[in-house]
């Protein structure tokens, strides 16, 4: 039995949205501790930490765009979750009145929050507060416009826009008097100006093309924005397509605009989308900071506004992540891999190039890092292998945690292993990478797991991850490995952090799920540990991972004795519609057909081993609908099948509650399934 209890493994506060406060030494985060959500503050130099909020209970209801005014008296956040395609706010309490969604504000540090109006966001991760410059006010998108209201709460938010498309990516002008925005009309897209006063919009040299993030100069005469070509219908779905796309630079008081810089036209030119909407700045000395992957890997440049050739930041065979202008925008913070390939750590580069500094290194983790107004002190968030994530202040000497107190006495830290590092090679040669949980003083063979990351642009690391859902589940992987499970947790390809070739194969997902051949180099990599019984392995995973469970258990039932589904895909050919947004493709049959065929309804008459199918049914991520076939399907099929359904949660559970539920379901199903002769409930 485990030495310590999965509540316990689960209970450390969680922080994310650190933010630091433009002209003070004050910082900002959210923590979620075991469901209740509270923002948390801080002043430098000592950093001792108060609850901004006072929330409480165990409700379902997140907090997120943490903004803060630049004096650092005022926080802005969003309370609530999206919306689902039906306008809905989710509620997983069984709560019979209907949810908002809604921006707050609360002065620190006495004051207590103040509604400033309703957002009601479409999507997950969509929410988007900015605050002008003077922290007076707040303009946020919703419902396919700019709404706005004073941080002050002295008056009801108002919409500033009516206009056709979807109007997103709000920006202020350094002086206040200008929104920058997004406005997308489907195919197309333009960079529009709204002038308080005015009434009207302005477009910035509209075109056929998509163009997005708008940024403004510093001295506000000039918007940097991202060009990408029109969407093109009739186009074939099955080959990858390189998304070429430029940088543009408008006049903002005569709204023409004109190219600087555009990328090539091979593979690793195509527009990089995992990082560039939060690492593309003005910075100091006219100088524009982007990310590209002509290398192959994803790294920073930076570019005059006159245009010419874009200068090199982060050389090197590793991945930059989090970018963050220092407070002089002279500077760039950013997280990586570098010389670490499994681990994230801090570096400082000079926007005119020159070597990066590591600040951070060692066997620990850290990510998100943030400079305070004075440029004095860098805060970031961080972890290791045994003590779960929380924020840190950088030192000459290594970090320093900030508001140790709030993590539980009885945390086991102590109780927990230490992942090692292992590469085994696929069948087509690749190295995968993964992360290996060895029970403690286990010597005979016993059961093992395989975990699969969902995403599936993710990278499970040696240690707490830095994503809420993540960080569960390697929590949920420490448990298993002390109730005497060893873990395998593979990084599969399609993933990040090994480069673009990795990350993008061309028979990749709907397109022959290729990286099903790294799940099974896993299972016989496996097989060839003394410590392991070849009979008693099983697969677990959420999303992905859930779809590469359920594709596990089809096509080898010999390989996989049992497995944990949660919330996965289970027939891609149903989300080609919507994912790649071509009409009447020329091989729409063909691409239908192949991704049917890649996908876990395919063989389900090959599938013999146990399933336990977990599933929120208010899902926004993978549609609830997908379990439902499955589930009908594997009946037909006689298959054990085991179900555990959350009615109105959605994919990244709301409800601590529901987290302990589910984990606590998936370790006594492997412990029927795996240690006890494959016991039925």
């Amino acid at each position: 039995m485990s030495s310590f209890t999965l509540e316990q493994v689960m209970s450390s506060p969680f922080p994310s949205d650190l933010v630091a406060a433009a002209h003070s030494g004050r910082i900002a985060w959210v923590t979620n501790s075991k469901g209740t959500r509270n923002i948390w503050y801080a002043d430098a130099p000592n950093f001792a930490a108060r609850p901004a909020t006072q929330y409480s209970g165990d409700d379902g209801t997140p907090i997120a765009s943490v903004r803060i005014t630049p004096d650092g008296r005022t926080l802005v956040y969003v309370r609530g979750s999206e919306a689902n395609e039906g306008g809905r706010i989710a509620d997983p309490t069984n709560g019979v009145l209907s949810r908002k969604q809604e921006v707050w504000a609360v002065d620190v540090p006495d004051g207590s929050p103040r509604l400033l109006g309703e957002m009601g966001c479409p999507e997950e991760g969509c929410e988007d507060l900015e605050l002008s410059p003077d922290g007076q006010f707040v303009v946020w998108a919703a419902k396919k416009q700019l709404w706005t209201a004073p941080a002050s709460g002295a008056t009801p938010a108002h919409q500033l826009t009516d206009l056709a498309g979807d109007n997103a990516s709000p920006r202020w002008s350094p002086d206040g008097r200008e929104i920058a925005f997004a406005s997308n009309r489907g195919d197309h897209s333009f960079i529009a100006i709204y002038h308080f006063g005015k009434g009207t919009v302005r477009y910035l040299s509209p075109s056929a093309d998509r163009d997005i993030l708008p940024r403004w100069s510093p001295d506000g005469k000039q918007i940097a924005f991202i060009r990408l070509p029109g969407l093109q219908p009739k186009l074939p779905l099955i080959p990858l397509r390189v998304t070429p796309w430029a940088i543009w630079l408008g006049d903002s008081q005569t709204d023409n605009a004109k190219e600087i810089w555009h990328s090539g036209n091979q593979p690793d030119d195509s527009f990089p989308e995992l990082t560039q909407e939060t690492s593309f700045y003005f910075a100091a000395n006219n100088r524009l900071l982007f990310v590209s992957e002509q290398d192959g890997r994803n790294h920073l440049y930076s570019i005059s506004m006159a245009g010419g050739q874009p200068g090199l930041l982060t050389p090197g065979e590793f991945d930059v992540e989090d970018v963050a202008l220092s407070a002089d925008h002279r500077s760039i913070l950013f997280s990586s891999n570098q010389n670490d390939v499994d681990r994230r750590h801090i570096g400082r580069v000079p926007l005119e190039g020159g070597p990066p500094q590591i600040l951070t290194k060692g066997e620990t983790f850290e990510w998100h890092p943030v400079e305070t107004g004075d440029g004095k002190q860098v805060v970031c968030v961080g972890s290791s292998a045994t003590i779960p994530a929380m924020p840190y202040r950088v030192t000459a000497q290594g970090r320093e945690m900030i508001a140790p107190e709030t993590l539980p006495p009885d945390f086991p830290s102590k109780q927990l292993v230490t992942p090692k590092q292992v590469v085994f090679k696929s069948e087509d040669g690749l190295d995968i990478h993964g992360q290996l949980f060895v029970p403690a003083g286990r010597t005979q063979p016993g059961p093992a797991l395989i975990f699969m990351h969902g995403g599936p642009i993710r990278q499970m690391m040696l240690g707490f991850h830095y994503m809420y859902y993540y960080h569960n589940a390697y929590s949920m992987n420490q448990y298993l490995a002390s109730r005497g499970y060893v873990v395998l947790s593979v990084n599969y390809r399609l993933g990040i952090m090994y480069g673009r070739k990795f990350r993008e194969p061309a028979d990749g997902s709907w397109r022959g799920a290729s990286e099903y051949k790294d799940i099974v180099a896993a299972a016989k990599y496996l097989r060839t540990l003394p410590i392991v019984d070849a009979k008693a392995v099983g697969l677990w995973g959420g999303s992905y991972g859930g779809f590469l469970t359920a594709l596990g258990l089809a096509r080898n039932s010999d390989l996989f004795a049992a497995g944990v589904d949660l919330h996965g895909v289970h027939d891609w050919s149903v989300f080609l519609p919507r994912w790649e947004n071509r009409p009447a493709a020329p091989d729409a049959k063909e691409a239908e057909k192949l991704a049917f065929s890649s996908s876990p309804d395919a063989s389900v008459a090959s599938w013999k081993s146990p399933v336990l199918l977990i599933h929120g049914d208010d899902d926004r991520n993978v549609p609830f609908g997908q379990t439902v076939e499955l589930a009908q399907r594997l009946r037909e099929q006689h298959v054990d099948v085991e179900e555990l359904i959350f009615p109105d949660e959605i994919h990244d559970f709301l409800l601590w509650k529901n987290w302990i539920r589910a984990y606590a379901a998936t370790a006594e199903f492997f412990d029927r399934r795996l240690k006890h002769g494959n016991a039925a409930p």
